[in-house]
């Protein structure tokens, strides 16, 4: 071909060149806008940008994982890191600093759930001014993001009697409004309990009080993003139910994961649903021993299955069910630690709603 000679773009078929972009990281994806026009109809279509990241969730492209560091034990100043999310190249992608300034563990603000991409890179954050809980995810029904707040009324758990105060956050309108169409039931929701959100619905750990107010009955209670209903899915059936504490941490899979911290024999237990909410089918899968009367703390969950694991007072690992093998992250953090799975998008949340391009 002559140097001179002039490489038309425009002469690759539509359908393969959709696929090839689809296939690509977010940057790439931009630059391609200045390409050629065809290119740049092409990424512009509104249905590019859902099956673009459709396709990078389902195929664990580009992924990633965030983590909410604290790396120095006197100076408590919160890092933000993404790294590369595969074991063969488990690096430091980019760090980006806590927008609000503390440089100590402040319990007031933390992060809820994270929507980050290279064009946003936003923070969904927790004020904890009351007894509150909250929650974010995406309605499909609506195309739209929604905020969740449950406020319990009587934060004493021995004179609960009360339902907690739901309100919803839509993005679209910009508007908080109370949720009076269905109930939620009487209960707690621990306010520094996480939240999991997966299959269109917001998930706490919560309990109340049974038994004349002698024993504590937890559940977890789910609210449903698209029908903005309640309902409830039973715990397993655990033993010594009094000498440990639940943790709702993360998402596994389509489904949900339970931990359980048993503290007289120090060692930390890990519950998941196979099938999501059939509560028959809990299945305790791990059972992690701590060094002496250390008690391992489970973070979260990567996508290939391996839990996050904090063994001492600072050192993260993964380690994997199946085989028990578990490997060093070569990650330090202390006091609160926060790992969410990130996908890269072009999504910007302010625009879903009203279809408009998002970048």
């Amino acid at each position: 071909m002559p140097d001179n000679a002039k490489v038309s773009w425009d002469s690759l078929p539509v359908e393969i060149v959709t696929q090839i972009l689809l296939r690509l990281p977010i940057k790439p994806i931009i630059i391609s806008t200045s390409v050629c026009k065809t290119w740049k109809s092409i990424i512009q279509n509104p249905t590019f940008i859902p099956t673009h990241l459709h396709h990078s969730i389902n195929n664990n492209n580009h992924n990633l994982l965030l983590f909410r560091l604290c790396e120095d034990e006197a100076d408590i100043t919160e890092i933000y890191a993404l790294h590369n999310d595969d074991d063969n190249d488990f690096t430091d992608h980019a760090r980006f600093d806590f927008p609000l300034e503390t440089h100590n563990y402040n319990p007031i603000f933390r992060v809820v759930e994270s929507f980050l991409n290279f064009l946003t890179q936003m923070l969904l954050l927790h004020t904890v001014s009351s007894n509150a809980s909250i929650g974010f995810g995406f309605d499909p029904k609506t195309n739209d993001y929604k905020v969740v707040r449950v406020v319990c009324l009587e934060i004493d758990p021995n004179i609960v009697k009360d339902r907690p105060a739901v309100e919803v956050f839509t993005l679209s309108s910009g508007e908080w409004r109370m949720v009076t169409a269905a109930l939620p039931p009487i209960c707690i929701v621990n306010r520094f309990e996480a939240q999991v959100f997966v299959n269109g619905a917001i998930h706490w750990l919560a309990f109340r009080r049974t038994g004349g107010g002698v024993k504590l009955d937890h559940f977890v209670l789910v609210f449903d993003l698209g029908d903005e209903v309640f309902r409830e899915i039973l715990l397993p059936k655990l033993p010594n139910p009094g000498e440990c504490v639940y943790n709702l941490c993360a998402v596994y899979g389509n489904s949900i994961a339970l931990f359980q911290t048993m503290f007289i024999s120090h060692h930390l237990d890990i519950w998941v649903m196979k099938e999501y909410s059939v509560a028959s089918l809990w299945t305790k899968v791990l059972t992690v021993q701590g060094p002496g009367e250390v008690i391992p703390r489970a973070i979260g969950f990567r996508r290939n299955g391996k839990v996050v694991l904090k063994m001492d007072e600072r050192k993260l690992s993964s380690q994997d069910i199946e085989t028990q093998e578990r490997k060093d992250l070569r990650i330090t953090s202390y006091v609160y630690t926060f790992v969410d799975s990130y996908v890269e998008s072009l999504v910007l949340p302010d625009k879903v709603a009203n279809g408009a391009v998002t970048y």
